[in-house]
């Protein structure tokens, strides 16, 4: 549970229908293959100790005798196992008949989790032979022992503070009110389902659409653990479709028609961080529910779930074009309603070749466009001087003539050296007074051609530079909207290309993909032999480790040795562990440390979950220490 990752096991058995002694053996066998492979919560189906599909049989006592028998045995089972087990079995209470999911662990019958909806539609009669579970949890006196017996028991870890877990039974999930929501609100961060679902034409992608959407919606770990071949088919067919969610993602999904173990990672701890930050997610104020505790091992967990290295970029196409186009049409509706409140008669875009400026032109051509404005408003400005190599400098120009943009050609060299003149500066320190003046000047200009033409300045930088600080201030850090501020540098690539490719223009598309091909550089210092002698990604590292660095510390909480560990995997064979730790901290230092020009960022509109604007997701003190968060990576240098 290292990090607050927790394995979990949904598992389909091998069964005959009422032969409970076989049943039984292949459950023990696969509780021991589990805990073997580090499951610390195991699920099985519903009735999987008898079968679900035993239809009238339930009604004889040699069955329910041999499933009271084999729930104590698979009990004692355990007793060695450093789990928490859940079984399905039919028990007889009080001298009726119910429906329950047992919870196993070091040797004990924890708890008998109740079905609270039994269906009895269509090919379901569970009311014919199952009565429904109580209204609320009471201790039952089970072959001498006391056993909580009811709806929503909650099981708390003894070793792990907040980790919660709780029970439901397959039509429990598919109710109006699942049981499992009041379980959450107490407390329940994984939430475990005995079902026994058959398959029918289109109902695996309606199965795993609610089991997403309670994850999502309880911000829970939900482990849908379903019946398989071995239930009988008399009338109906099993699946066994396992799925293993995390606040609305499947990190685990069996294959069907197959009998199968599926394992992954639930992260109790994001869980957990993720309610504390949702505010709509109101926690019982007077908890009712019957909690019992369980024992398992605070012991590392070795990661199987999959850790995208672009957590940014969606890996599926289809999905990425889709992102793509709706984040240009997020950025360009935001400029689109700023240049009509302010009455602009032009938008003024700094545009020096890079993927940034390029990025902020094609956004303001898709504002123009909505607004019906002739796109002659636009001008984009380039702004040679000491670091203008031919390569920017033509595509610049090229793309805002394709654009249909107005283009002008300012060059800055004389003022900039004026300027180093007025302050007694030696134009050959090319120290950051060096730089900044050539960025400020850039600024001036694009501010003082906006109030010419009666427009507004748009802002060209992304959220991962100013998530480093990696902006001149009142520099390019200034604008009059800033249309790329939510946008991470791994992004902007892909929606420029994404532009390219569907822009239906073959000059343009070719300009725009020598764009994505130049190094990303702000081209502050003389070029070395005509080329860029200033790579940016050289300087503070690579763009894709700092957002994956940005995206998990502001999105989860995550500490920085949590996501040192989960770079390691993302990034395995792409960065070796000295360079992330490098890069990290890096990243922790500049992130701290430059919060004072993130406070005073011009608006522009949020895209995803993450944002820097001082007014909406990020509320930090400019003067804020960094040190505990420091110290927190350099404990994984010492170990």
């Amino acid at each position: 549970m290292k990090d607050g990752f927790l394995k979990v096991a949904a598992v389909t058995p091998d069964i005959r229908v009422a032969d409970v002694v076989y049943n039984t053996e292949k459950i023990c066998g696969l509780i021991d293959e589990a805990v073997d492979r580090g499951a610390k919560i195991v699920v099985f189906p519903e009735l999987c100790v008898t079968g679900y599909t035993c239809g009238d049989l339930f009604a004889q006592d040699i069955l329910l005798n041999d499933a009271r028998l084999a729930l104590h045995r698979l009990a004692e089972h355990t007793t060695d196992k450093d789990a928490l087990v859940f079984v399905g079995v039919p028990l007889t209470v009080g001298g009726e008949l119910y429906n329950v999911a047992a919870a196993l662990n070091r040797g004990k019958i924890l708890g008998l989790t109740t079905k609270t909806f039994l269906p009895n539609y269509g090919e379901f009669y569970e009311m014919r032979q199952f009565c429904q579970g109580p209204k609320e949890a009471r201790e039952i006196l089970f072959d001498g022992e006391k056993v909580p017996f009811g709806p929503q028991l909650l099981f708390a870890s003894s070793t792990i503070e907040s980790l919660v877990v709780s029970a439901e039974i397959c039509e429990d999930a598919w109710s109006a009110v699942p049981p499992s929501m009041e379980a959450a609100r107490e407390g329940a961060v994984v939430i475990v389902n005995c079902s026994a679902s058959d398959e029918t034409v289109g109902k695996a992608s309606y199965r795993r659409s609610l089991i997403e959407g309670q994850s999502a919606r309880l911000i829970c770990g939900y482990v849908y653990a379903n019946a398989g071949e071995g239930e009988s088919t008399t009338d109906l067919v099993f699946g066994g479709h396992n799925l293993i969610a995390e606040n609305g993602v499947i990190l685990k999904e069996s294959n069907r028609f197959v009998n199968d173990v599926i394992y992954s990672e639930i992260d109790w701890k994001r869980l957990a961080s993720e309610r504390r930050r949702n505010t709509t997610f109101q926690a019982a104020r007077e908890p009712r529910l019957k909690k019992i505790s369980f024992d398992i091992l605070m012991e590392d967990t070795s990661l199987t779930r999959s850790i995208s290295s672009r957590p940014f970029v969606p890996a599926d196409g289809q999905e990425r074009t889709r992102r793509c186009e709706e984040i240009l049409m997020i950025q360009a509706m935001g400029l689109k309603k700023r240049l009509s409140h302010a009455h602009a008669k032009s938008a003024v875009v700094g545009i020096s070749g890079g993927l940034d400026s390029t990025l902020a032109l094609l956004v303001t051509a898709k504002a123009f466009d909505m607004l019906g404005l002739n796109r002659e408003g636009i001008t984009a400005v380039t702004m040679p001087c000491f670091g203008t190599t031919d390569r920017t400098y033509r595509n610049a120009c090229k793309m805002s003539m394709k654009l249909g943009a107005k283009l002008r050609e300012i060059p800055i060299g004389e003022a900039v050296n004026r300027h180093f003149e007025d302050i007694g500066h030696d134009p050959n320190d090319h120290s950051v007074t060096f730089e900044n003046a050539q960025a400020r000047e850039r600024t001036q200009v694009l501010m003082d051609v906006a109030n010419q033409n009666g427009g507004i300045v748009i802002g060209t930088g992304d959220m991962s530079e100013l998530a480093l600080g990696w902006a001149t201030y009142n520099g390019d850090h200034m604008s009059m909207y800033g249309v790329n501020g939510s946008v991470p540098k791994t992004l902007v690539r892909h929606l420029v290309h994404y532009y390219a490719d569907t822009c239906g223009d073959d000059e343009l598309k070719a300009v725009l993909y020598d764009v994505l091909d130049t190094p990303v550089s702000p081209e502050l210092l003389p070029p070395k032999d005509g080329e860029i002698a200033q790579k940016t990604e050289d300087l503070v590292g690579p763009y894709e480790l700092h957002d994956f660095f940005l995206y998990y510390l502001l999105r989860f909480g995550y500490e920085p040795a949590k996501i040192y560990r989960l770079a390691r995997y993302a990034f395995n064979g792409e960065y070796d562990d000295h360079t992330i730790y490098k890069w990290l901290e890096t990243f922790l230092r500049r992130f701290f440390s430059q919060q004072f020009k993130r406070s005073c960022l011009p608006d522009g509109p949020k895209v995803g979950t993450v944002s820097l604007s001082p007014r909406g997701d990020l509320r930090m003190p400019s003067d804020a220490c960094g040190i505990s968060w420091l110290e927190n990576l350099k404990s994984v240098s010492e170990k």
